[in-house]
């Protein structure tokens, strides 16, 4: 390696850490979406939870782009980190997840001066950004095939599938009553 291991390092683990959190932040999105909250607690809570996890996962999400540049080895350009023009399929998906999860951003800084519906349809880009995320991390980088990052992987998406089919399954009985 010609850049330093310490780079490389934080270049994966922040990557793997913002998808947990991006996992995390998407779950808590539904949640709140549902009006859900623990038991005792107000629904602020699940709402403040959510904010701050989707600001943390956008936090290890610029380190992971930034150290993906900075590294020799990855060579990644920043015009292809920042849109999906890269010389491979898996580094567009991970640019366009990140160009959603900007959009995000951008909009809930300023929502206050969006019309509603705008903002939650742009809102509605975390859906394609987290699978955008998780296709990226199997294709991308020198773990695809370790044992850990599959199992992160596999966890991520059966969190995120128990969370789909708890909604559902909640809309449903919300239909009921």
């Amino acid at each position: 390696m010609t850049t330093a291991l310490p780079v490389w390092y934080l270049m994966r683990a922040s990557g793997v850490v913002a998808l947990l959190l991006l996992t995390l932040s998407l779950s808590l999105g539904i949640a709140t979406s549902n009006r859900w909250r623990l038991r005792g607690s107000a629904l602020y809570v699940t709402t403040t939870v959510h904010r701050n996890a989707s600001l943390l996962a956008v936090v290890f999400l610029g380190v992971h782009v930034v150290t993906a540049v900075i590294d020799s080895d990855a060579a990644v350009s920043l015009a292809s980190a920042l849109f999906p023009i890269g010389p491979g399929i898996w580094l567009a998906l991970g640019a366009l997840s990140f160009d959603l999860v900007a959009a995000i951003v951008v909009t809930s800084l300023i929502r206050n001066r969006l019309p509603y519906r705008l903002w939650r349809a742009i809102h509605w880009a975390a859906y394609a950004s987290w699978p955008f995320a998780i296709w990226h991390g199997i294709g991308m980088g020198s773990d695809t095939g370790t044992w850990w990052l599959r199992s992160v992987t596999i966890l991520c998406v059966a969190w995120f599938a128990g969370v789909v089919v708890w909604r559902v399954s909640r809309q449903d009985d919300l239909a009921a009553a």
